[in-house]
């Protein structure tokens, strides 16, 4: 199963081609942009918590017969800041 390649931030509604390197992903691919992902969200995504990566880039020839999705998805209330989370000590 392919990635969707959602077309845009979620946050900003930044466009985001299929071949984008600004496009940053979770595991459930909520998409945002890097500024979005490094400033407003400190790596982390605001659905799952879960890690934001590079979104890879699938070649145009694949893009034939593995489309990028056209849906948007776009938070009404844009992203709020993530406040720094505390560090937990590991106990040994």
């Amino acid at each position: 199963m392919a990635l969707e390649l959602r077309p845009n931030c979620e946050c900003c509604d930044k466009d985001l081609a299929p071949d984008s390197r600004e496009a940053m992903i979770c595991t459930f691919e909520c998409t945002y942009c890097v500024d979005c992902a490094t400033s407003v969200l400190a790596g982390i995504c605001p659905n799952c918590n879960g890690e934001l990566v590079r979104r890879p880039v699938r070649p145009a020839a694949a893009l034939v017969n593995n489309p990028a999705s056209t849906v948007r998805v776009l938070k009404a209330e844009g992203c709020q800041p993530k406040l720094a989370q505390p560090k937990l000590a590991l106990s040994a």
